[in-house]
C-alpha cells in the first residue's frame, strides 16, 4: 500500500535509503504524556509499557528523507507497466499461485475475490512476499509520530502498532516492514492489520509476515470489507469520440456514471455491459499514447488497497497474465 498517486514511493523495496538513526528519546518527548494518554484509553494499553517502547525507538533520518522526498521519479502507466508487468514477476506470481493453489482456491470461495487477484495485489506489493521490508517499524512509525507532524496519520498508525503488538504478542522491537509502517506479504498498515487480518489457516494467531495462508486470506477479507462484487469485470477498454467525454476523465476514483451516461458522452465499450452498470472514464498515458478505460466499481475496489488508478491498473493487469 505504498503508492500515492504517480509517485512510486518504495513497494516491493524498489527503493532503498541510506540508515541514518539515533536513540531519540521518544520516552520523554514533548507529546509523549499526550501520545500515552490516547494510546492508553483508546486501546487499553499499559502506560508503563508503552513508554518502555517509545523509549527503546530510534529516530531514522532516512525515514524522514524519504518521506519528504517520495517523488525520486513520476510515472505515468508505461513506466508501471516496465515495473510491475515483467516476465520475471509474472513467472514468479504463476509459481507461487501453483504452490499455494488450495490456499488461494479456499480463500476465492470464502470470500468471493478471484485468486488472481489475490495474487496479483501480493506480486505488486512485496513481489510475494520476498521484499517486505527492512525497516523496524518502531522505529519507523515512531519517528514520522512524533517528527513529522504534517502527516498525522502516523501518530494513529503508532498508536495501532502497539495495539497490534499487543493483541499479537509481538515484541515490537522485532517487527520489520517499510519505511512507512506496512507490513508482511500484503504490506497491511497497522490500523488495516487490526481490522481486516485474519487467521487463514486456524492456528489461532494472524501472522502476515511468514503466515501465506494468513496473508492470502487477509487480502481476500480486505478486498470483501471494501465491497468487491464476485464474478464482476474491473476494467475493458474503451473508444471515445467528440469533446463531450473530455470533462469527465479521471474525474472520480468511484465510479459516479453509468455506463449509458458515458455512451452519451462519445465513450464506447469494447465489450458488451449493461447501460446501468456503474463505471468512471479513466485514461492513462500508455507505451503508444492515450489509453481509454472503463473503471467499474471493482476498479475503484482496487484503489481502496492503495488510492491510484495506476495501482489499480497494474493489479488489474498483472492479475490477467496470471490467469
Amino acid at each position: 500500500m505504498q503508492i500515492m498517486g504517480k509517485k512510486l514511493i518504495g513497494i516491493g523495496s524498489l527503493l532503498f535509503f541510506s540508515a541514518s538513526s539515533a536513540l531519540a528519546n521518544y520516552d520523554q518527548h514533548e507529546r509523549t504524556e499526550e501520545f500515552i494518554a490516547e494510546a492508553s484509553k483508546e486501546y487499553k494499553l499499559n502506560p508503563d509499557e508503552l513508554r518502555s517502547w517509545l523509549s527503546q525507538a530510534e529516530k531514522m533520518d532516512s525515514v524522514l528523507e524519504a518521506i519528504q522526498r517520495p517523488a525520486e521519479k513520476v510515472l505515468e502507466w508505461d513506466g508501471y507497466q516496465d515495473i510491475f508487468l515483467t516476465s520475471k514477476r509474472i513467472s514468479a506470481g504463476k509459481a507461487f499461485m501453483e504452490k499455494h493453489a488450495d490456499l488461494l482456491a479456499a480463500a476465492e470461495k470464502e470470500y468471493g475475490v478471484s485468486k488472481e487477484i489475490i495474487a496479483a495485489i501480493i506480486g505488486v506489493e512485496t513481489f510475494y512476499g520476498t521484499r517486505q521490508g527492512g525497516y523496524r517499524v518502531l522505529d519507523s512509525l515512531s519517528t514520522l509520530a512524533f517528527d513529522y507532524p504534517k502527516r498525522p496519520l502516523f501518530w494513529r498508525e503508532l498508536k495501532a502498532f502497539f495495539a497490534l503488538a499487543e493483541k499479537e504478542g509481538l515484541d515490537p522491537a522485532t517487527i520489520k516492514g517499510s519505511y512507512a509502517g506496512a507490513m508482511g506479504y500484503g504490506q497491511f498498515i497497522p490500523t488495516s492489520y487490526l481490522a481486516y487480518a485474519v487467521d487463514g489457516d486456524g492456528d489461532g494467531k494472524r501472522d502476515l509476515w511468514g503466515n501465506p495462508a494468513d496473508a492470502i486470506f487477509s487480502v481476500a477479507n480486505y478486498f470483501k470489507r471494501h465491497g468487491w462484487k464476485a464474478g464482476e469485470a474491473v476494467t475493458q477498454r474503451v473508444h471515445v469520440s467528440g469533446d463531450k467525454y473530455e470533462e469527465i476523465i479521471n474525474d472520480s476514483l468511484k465510479p459516479k456514471w453509468t455506463v449509458a451516461e458515458l455512451e452519451a458522452l462519445g465513450v464506447k465499450p469494447t465489450e458488451a455491459i449493461a447501460g446501468d452498470r456503474p463505471a468512471n472514464l479513466v485514461r492513462l498515458q500508455g507505451k503508444n499514447g492515450a489509453e481509454f478505460w472503463l473503471g467499474e466499481y471493482n476498479y475503484y475496489v482496487i484503489t481502496r488497497y492503495n488510492h491510484s488508478r495506476l495501482y489499480a491498473m497494474a493489479v488489474n493487469q498483472l492479475s490477467e497474465a496470471l490467469k
